[in-house]
């Protein structure tokens, strides 16, 4: 069996990170390193899957195109996550638009070598249930949250789980960015990160978001976003939290 490398680069994702040595060996011969651009579609509606992909510092969305242009978000993917897999298991077509919105890197393995760690290996295949599962309330959870929740309030949540997977207070959000995924106008957000960062919440910058008090953006934000982190925090291992 291959030695595992126990400062691989691949272990920044948190659910490759959380995989015992043995497990690891199995994925590791067949892991690469890819860099991931902001804007760059890794996959188109209906194409199909080759790839499954485990971001470290990138965070893909995906998102659903509708006839007139417009774009919804339907779930988020960063250094807790994998994509590329669930949607494949049987038809290997693509939901939706996968479209990276923070630049990073990944690493991605073919999907047939994915396949059969899953079918072979029980605690690879426990770890990827465990992550389905969360990713799906996590997706239930995001439903509501759009319904009822105002903007004020997700913008917070999407602030806060940005910084979750980024690991730094400094976020490279742009409104553009935060409008595609809460689904508003630009000019909603700028107006309610104006109010944020009038209320010392955050500091504005071209291009970026520094959040210089968590604890009272957390108590603006909608309870979507405790409740999110809690169910990932009990369904996957401590490192992935």
């Amino acid at each position: 069996m291959a030695q595992v490398q126990m400062d691989s680069p691949h272990r920044s994702n948190r659910l490759l990170a959380a995989l015992d040595d043995e497990d690891f060996a199995c994925l590791e011969p067949h892991l690469n390193l890819v860099d991931l651009q902001r804007g760059q579609v890794v996959y188109e509606a209906g194409e199909t899957i080759q790839y499954t992909y485990f971001p470290h510092s990138a965070m893909v969305s995906l998102v659903t195109m509708m006839r007139d242009g417009k774009s919804a978000e339907m779930a988020t993917f960063g250094c807790e996550s994998l994509f590329g897999l669930v949607s494949a298991f049987v038809s290997r077509n693509s939901f939706g638009r996968y479209i990276v919105q923070i630049s990073g890197t990944a690493s991605r393995i073919e999907l047939d070598w994915m396949h059969d760690a899953f079918t072979t290996r029980p605690k690879i295949q426990q770890l990827v249930l465990r992550f389905t599962e969360a990713l799906l309330a996590q997706t239930l959870q995001s439903v509501a949250c759009n319904a009822t929740h105002s903007v004020e309030a997700r913008c917070c949540r999407w602030i806060l789980s940005t910084r979750d997977r980024w690991g730094s207070d400094e976020l490279p959000l742009t409104h553009e960015f935060l409008s595609e995924m809460l689904g508003v106008q630009r000019s909603t957000v700028s107006a309610v990160t104006r109010t944020l960062h009038e209320a010392g919440l955050i500091n504005q910058s071209r291009g970026a978001i520094t959040i210089t008090n968590r604890r009272g953006l957390e108590d603006t934000a909608c309870e979507c976003y405790s409740v999110i982190r809690e169910k990932f925090s009990q369904l996957l291992p401590r490192s992935t939290t």
